[in-house]
């Protein structure tokens, strides 16, 4: 297999049409809406589709993270169900985060002892750790014991809180700590507590935002009363919910280069999951308010690029918002628009770069400058890690 070199990224550009949809909102319980060109559009925030692309891809590769700063908590917590007494419980879960570095994980005192940064690990450490709490059982009863007569014998003045010494082996706690998933891979961690823990994220992912101007819209309801009393007719609950409409640019990236170096050099693996991450990408939306909207539409016209030395969002062909067609819809201008600023790209930067490209639609009819035309979904997945896999400077 050719490494990749110096860098090679999978973009991805889906035009996706939503009906009335509330996906993502604000502090204000408002759609989140953005000031583009001069307009408002509506506005999906990255944060929201990438934790829903990241919890199919672990249902997808059995293979479960979590983002949690209650480690010491949960830890606690399933000693004592393994019928440990509740204060060595606790002091086990508090002697992960001090054990797992030399000076211990910053944690927050007044909020039980979680950690001060969010962690992302794999579910099953949890297991390990508990697992190393009973091997070293011994050494965290001596340990809690010490603490508690210290706590207990008679002041000499002014008491201050001793720095708690590590019972646990740090290197083991470490080690659990710096474990990875596919998912960790991908999407990287934030973890520069602990020592070759920080993942550099291989996936960029953009804020998606309507084309064209979108505001949100009102949608006064009530819920009725069944139980009223006898002559009474009303309502238990009245409120104004807000909606949003129209067609999304969705755009996001994979650096080939920083995925396969995560996987240690596996080209095949980083291969994989890049198919597995541009199926998700496609299909999954976040399921906010989907039991009153159902906005279960799909993509109409899924694009990719491979290029060397660096990712292009075709985010600048919406600047100008697309305006609707005569008849009504934005779908077919919005389109336009893609196709010819993928032109314009293309002879503003040649092809030096672009190692493939393809695209699959709703549309009718062919669509210029978007390269081969696949007849679906699993045939664009396959060309484009087909496509991923050449040496620098193979076009097709």
């Amino acid at each position: 297999m050719t490494a990749y070199a110096p860098a090679r990224y999978a973009d991805f550009h889906i035009l996706h049409p939503l009906p009335a949809s509330l996906l993502n909102r604000g502090e204000d319980d408002l759609p989140k809406t953005l000031n583009l060109g001069g307009v408002v559009r509506a506005l999906v925030s990255s944060q929201s589709w990438k934790r829903a692309v990241r919890l199919r891809l672990e249902d997808v590769l059995d293979e479960h993270a979590a983002r949690t700063r209650m480690l010491p908590l949960r830890v606690a917590d399933a000693l004592r169900a393994a019928g440990w007494p509740t204060d060595l419980a606790a002091f086990a879960g508090t002697q992960i985060v001090r054990s797992a570095t030399t000076e211990g994980l910053k944690t927050e005192e007044n909020q039980r002892g979680i950690t001060s940064a969010t962690l992302y690990l794999p579910r099953d450490v949890l297991d390990d750790l508990t697992d190393l709490c009973t091997e070293h059982r011994p050494h965290l009863e001596e340990a809690l014991a010490k603490e508690t007569a210290a706590q207990t014998a008679p002041a000499k003045g002014p008491r201050k809180k001793p720095k708690a010494e590590a019972v646990l082996p740090t290197p083991r706690v470490a080690s659990v700590i710096r474990r990875r998933t596919a998912t960790i891979n991908l999407f990287g961690r934030m973890l520069a507590e602990v020592p070759d823990a920080h993942v550099d994220g291989a996936v960029q992912m953009a804020p998606a935002f309507t084309v064209h101007p979108s505001s949100p819209q009102p949608d006064y309801f009530t819920a009725v009363e069944d139980w009223a009393a006898p002559n009474e007719a009303g309502s238990a609950h009245l409120q104004t919910a807000f909606f949003t409409t129209g067609l999304l640019y969705r755009f996001a990236t994979v650096n080939l280069t920083e995925l396969t170096r995560n996987l240690n050099g596996d080209h095949d693996q980083a291969l994989h999951l890049l198919g597995l991450f541009a199926d998700a990408f496609i299909d999954v939306m976040p399921g906010a308010k989907k039991t009153s909207t159902a906005p279960h539409t799909y993509p109409h016209l899924v694009h990719y690029t491979i290029r060397d030395r660096r990712p292009v969002s075709y985010a600048a062909a919406f600047e100008q918002p697309v305006k609707h067609a005569p008849g009504g819809g934005y779908t077919a201008p919005a389109i336009t628009a893609l196709s010819q600023h993928a032109a314009g790209l293309n002879r503003l930067l040649g092809t030096r770069h672009l190692l493939g490209c393809g695209y699959a639609t709703l549309h009718p009819g062919p669509v210029d400058h978007l390269g081969t035309a696949h007849a679906g979904l699993d045939d664009l997945i396959d060309a484009l890690t087909n496509n991923a896999a050449l040496p620098t400077g193979t076009l097709v």
